[in-house]
């Protein structure tokens, strides 16, 4: 058996699923959208079948796709990032994490001050990242009271300047709010470090220093049930982060997409055994959905689309490569949020697959029982294998 190369492209949706109304999200569609406003060409995702999943401008369909393509629906209520790929590893989420629209209660508040020594917190509300610096950064400066914030995500986050908190004491803050105080009613999907620099006017989000606290995810997931199949297990990007460090026998944190693709590269040059690779590519969410930069969204995707020539040719016979998204994040909305939205999901080489054009999936967790498959390995995860059966290619 080969490498599977699961690659997920953050915030990549491909249109707003049934239940899109509950949330807020009518009429999203990032990747359709995307292309409409920006005339963005991605040929070699073309290639691979992405221009047949949903219409666009300048992406046509293609008669032979090298991939199966299809589409996945999102079953667990949300549609945050940890949701995502939790569900993408076989974990069900009926109950949402608990979110805070109207800013976190009092209790929270008062128990974070008490346990990480401070007497308040600045802002304590909904808010983008870099306008919440800009709209407290001075007054923390000043103060060194911490800005504590959420989103319309699972989130409990917290900046501050690198010169005023060190960060060693800001992440020391996030462990006694992950550990002793989200807990429980309040389990929030993540708990974030939020360290920035700079004065009043020309703040900078440290993105490199920032570091996430997940829950820890229940078993069996994926990442660790092959792990104890003994199938080696790698993570690239933030993918670790959403799964508490849990999971993972080797793991490549980036600061970019670029490096992101350079470390690809890198693990599909040197693997020599069967290995699971999970990878997250982040920019498109965290650099250009949540600040509905729509150009920015556009021009990450080409970055991706030039890389998957490279991919191709450093797949050995065995190999697999899976791409998909975790949610939406339409730029072009008037939300800075997540969408909830159907996912692509492409399948390299397309022989592996039961069809070319796959039906839309129920869930994300037909991932988790097709790598299984892929693996020879039991299956103990809810949903539909899209694979052909090895012993059996018409099954």
């Amino acid at each position: 058996m080969g490498v599977c190369y699961l690659l997920i492209i953050d915030g990549l949706g491909v249109g707003a699923q049934e239940d899109s109304h509950l949330y807020g999200d009518e009429g999203s569609n990032t990747l359709g959208h995307v292309v409409a406003q920006t005339r963005c060409r991605l040929p070699e995702l073309g290639k691979l079948g992405i221009g047949n999943i949903i219409p666009l401008d300048t992406v046509p369909p293609v008669s032979r796709p090298l991939a199966a393509f299809g589409k996945l629906r999102e079953k667990s209520a949300g549609k945050d990032s940890t949701t995502g790929h939790w569900e993408i590893a076989g974990i069900g989420m009926d109950t949402a994490f608990p979110t805070y629209p109207d800013g976190f209660p009092n209790e929270v508040i008062e128990k974070f001050c008490r346990l990480a020594g401070v007497e308040g917190v600045l802002a304590n509300k909904p808010a983008s990242g870099t306008a919440v610096i800009e709209e407290f950064g001075e007054e923390h400066q000043k103060t060194g009271l911490p800005i504590v914030y959420t989103s319309a995500d699972s989130v409990f986050q917290v900046a501050c300047d690198v010169e005023t908190v060190p960060l060693t004491t800001l992440y020391q803050w996030c462990e006694i709010a992950r550990n002793q105080i989200m807990t429980g009613e309040h389990a929030v999907g993540r708990v974030i470090a939020r360290p920035f620099e700079g004065n009043p006017g020309s703040y900078r989000r440290l993105s490199e220093q920032r570091h996430d606290y997940s829950l820890k995810p229940p078993r069996p997931f994926l990442p660790g049930y092959l792990q104890e199949m003994g199938i080696e297990t790698v993570s690239i990007g933030k993918v670790i982060d959403l799964f508490a460090e849990e999971g993972f026998d080797r793991s490549l944190r980036t600061k970019s997409n670029t490096e992101g693709i350079r470390k690809i590269r890198e693990v599909m040059s040197e693997q020599n055994q069967s290995a699971f690779v999970f990878i997250n590519l982040i920019e498109t969410d965290q650099n250009f959905g949540h600040r509905n930069d729509t150009k920015g969204f556009a021009g990450a995707l080409e970055e991706i689309d030039q890389a998957i020539p490279g991919f191709l040719e450093l797949l050995r016979a065995d190999d697999l490569l899976i791409i998909t998204g975790d949610h939406g994040n339409d730029p072009t909305m008037p939300s800075t949020d997540h969408s909830r939205e159907f996912t692509p999901l492409l399948v390299y080489p397309v022989e592996r697959a039961v069809c070319v054009e796959l039906p839309t999936r129920t869930s994300f967790s037909d991932i988790a029982v097709s790598v299984c498959g892929y693996f020879g390995v039991a299956n103990p995860f809810s949903g539909d294998t899209f694979f052909r059966n090895e012993r059996n290619p018409d099954i």
